[in-house]
């Protein structure tokens, strides 16, 4: 079993860069993390060319997950962008993605959905319908309701993700709202297990307000907390070809620090890298 890393976005993690107070560029970022989890797409349909640029700061082993636009998660604010049905809307997303897959660099696509996304017959019909839509791309999915969690209805849903082959995301985050799913590993694809760390911050989770999507992901895990993880990771049975571990505790830019340091504790050595700079040789 193949264990990588992955943090949000890669602009924001000034230790891969010694600390210096810049934006880490792609191509840094890159010399030190296998793979990055990008929710650009989330807001805007993407733009081919702009992924094909992507492909080309980075070497061919790096991957990339990509969220699906919120029109595609069923948020309640979300609209069709103009002109396009929602059936468009997923082929112009596969469309803007196909240089990933090319490549072999689709680490896979994030359905993220939101508290609203309930276990009702209307939305698990649309959970078959994403797969329809999406056809045998890969694809993992975060639930953000409790009642998914139930004792009866997960071990449906379980059932249910891997009849669809999708990787049911395990997400650690704040234990405070309904919002707030329990952490539940489990190999729902034999090809890749997910998991998204949020962090632990109960205070910022509970309380929304203008500063609430950074506030709330402001936490450092501590090495007893990575442990955890770590022990997880390795009892996981069946064994997924791969996982991969998310960070996404980035508002005091801790989510850095905490791969690096679980990189050291599990061992872990990311093959087909980019090449590092003259001075980030000289950092580490």
């Amino acid at each position: 079993m193949k264990v990588t890393l992955a943090l949000t976005t890669w602009t924001e993690h000034p230790a891969l860069i010694g600390g210096a107070k810049r934006t880490v560029t792609l191509n840094e970022y890159a010399q030190r993390m296998p793979a990055v989890e990008i929710d650009t797409f989330f807001y805007a349909l993407p733009n081919i060319n702009t992924v094909q640029k992507w492909i080309g700061q980075v070497s061919p082993g790096f991957q990339f997950i990509v969220k699906a636009h919120q029109s595609m998660t069923r948020h309640p604010q979300a609209e069709l962008p103009a002109g396009l049905n929602l059936a468009q809307v997923f082929q112009h997303f596969k469309t803007a993605v196909s240089p990933l897959i090319a490549t072999g660099q689709l680490k896979t696509i994030l359905f993220q959905f939101p508290p609203t996304f309930t276990p009702t017959v209307t939305n698990i019909d649309y959970l078959m319908k994403v797969r329809q839509l999406m056809g045998n791309l890969p694809i993992a999915v975060e639930l953000r309701n409790q009642a998914w969690y139930k004792t009866g209805v997960l071990r449906a849903l379980v059932a249910y993700c891997q009849e669809l082959h999708y990787t049911l995301v395990a997400a650690d985050e704040a234990q405070s709202t309904q919002a707030s799913v329990p952490f539940y590993l489990v190999n729902t694809n034999p090809r890749l297990a997910l998991l998204r760390l949020h962090g632990r911050n109960q205070a910022g989770w509970r309380n929304p307000g203008k500063s609430w999507r950074k506030q709330r992901t402001l936490y450092r895990y501590s090495d007893e907390e990575l442990a955890q993880f770590q022990k997880q990771i390795e009892a996981l049975k069946p064994a997924p070809q791969e996982v991969c571990v998310i960070f996404n505790n980035n508002s005091g830019g801790d989510a850095a620090p905490n791969a690096l340091r679980l990189q050291e504790m599990m061992g872990l050595h990311f093959d087909n890298l980019v090449p590092r700079d003259p001075e980030q040789l000289n950092l580490f």
